[in-house]
């Protein structure tokens, strides 16, 4: 079991978790057979948050630069947020209509207060910080652990041994849940929380990913237990009890169905490698779409599902659709938000 095919593939896991999300975010009803497997689409966002942990170890440790570590990250998200969340928020503006009230109270001026709540929404949707507005939620979420990052890298590849604070937003799960003053007071940002563990747990895997660790082939009957039993228990919750327990509770079994879903992924992608049609592999095209997924995820709900789903036709078709019509949207946003990295990117070096 080469643990190193994670990094090899991680364009086209990425284009699988992308994916998956889509088959999510299209509406099945509760009571259809494929509802609890329909559900399980958002592990996608824990397969990114994995593979993101992985990639930000291999960034830091190249080069331990505050600044440009930063700016790339900025760079990485900001052009497409602005481009596509930032119109989202500035087309439904109205200045006489504010969504909420600001943290500190307003102004006094109904206003200026519109203008201050469409500045933070555009910055970083901090509505979804305030009052969980769950719109583009997973950017604004990615932002965060990236202003953090450095920090844990940093402590960790001086002393290994903090490698174990991974347990600390595991417990810190259960606090936000069960103790009163914690839970109202940050409760509401649960799916935030809940993806803490599995960011850092990435970091914390990226350096045997990175040394091309391999373990004994018989690992992969354990890796076999762990995905089948926490995607049974996991299919079973949705599907039976949906809305009848914490959300963190299902989310702790998904650290280990998207640690061992990574695995096998990145085994089939292997497998999947050898075989091509006049040089065409399925291989190449996951990786093409796991090049855009930041751009698919911000366009595919607001811009083309929702409208799509208003008539009604059906889950299969309507995902297709979706998928069919984000594809390009998604690539031209991406081509755009290419030519102004690079442009950003050729001042830099100027000036150094």
């Amino acid at each position: 079991m080469d643990i190193g095919k994670i990094s090899r593939y991680r364009g086209e896991l990425m284009g699988f978790a992308i994916i998956i999300v889509m088959l999510f975010h299209v509406s099945t009803p509760r009571a259809d057979a494929f509802y609890g497997l329909r559900r399980m689409g958002n592990l996608g966002v824990d397969i990114f948050f994995f593979l993101s942990g992985i990639g930000m170890w291999y960034s830091w440790i190249k080069k331990q630069e505050w600044g440009r570590f930063y700016l790339n990250r900025a760079l990485r998200i900001y052009p497409a947020w602005l481009i596509i969340a930032g119109y989202f928020y500035v087309s439904r503006f109205n200045a006489a209509r504010p969504s909420y009230a600001l943290p500190f109270g307003g102004t006094g001026n109904a206003a200026a207060d519109s203008y201050i709540d469409l500045l933070g929404d555009v910055i970083f949707n901090w509505d979804f910080w305030l009052y969980d507005e769950l719109t583009f939620w997973y950017v604004p979420a990615t932002m965060m652990l990236y202003i953090f990052a450095p920090l844990y890298m940093e402590l960790i590849r001086r002393r290994p041994v903090f490698r174990w604070l991974v347990v600390l937003p595991l417990m810190w799960c259960i606090v936000v849940q069960y103790v009163t003053p914690v839970h109202q007071a940050v409760g509401h940002i649960e799916i935030f929380w809940s993806r803490v563990p599995i960011f850092f747990l990435g970091i914390n895997c990226a350096e045997a990913v990175r040394n091309k660790t391999v373990y004994d082939r018989q690992a992969w009957w354990m890796v076999a237990l762990f995905f089948l039993f926490s995607l049974w228990a996991c299919v079973w919750l949705e599907q039976m009890r949906h809305g009848r327990f914490p959300l963190y509770v299902e989310r702790m079994l998904y650290i280990v169905l998207a640690v061992t879903t990574v695995l096998l992924m990145s085994e089939a992608f292997d497998r999947l490698s050898r075989l091509s049609w006049k040089g065409f592999t399925l291989n190449r095209a996951f990786a093409w779409v796991g090049g855009i997924s930041l751009e698919m995820y911000l366009v595919h709900v607001e811009y083309i599902l929702k409208p799509l789903e208003k008539h009604h036709l059906g889950y299969w078709p309507t995902f297709l659709l979706t998928l069919a019509v984000t594809l390009p949207v998604a690539w031209a946003v991406s081509k755009v938000c290419a030519y102004i990295i690079n442009k950003v990117k050729r001042r830099e070096v100027k000036r150094c």
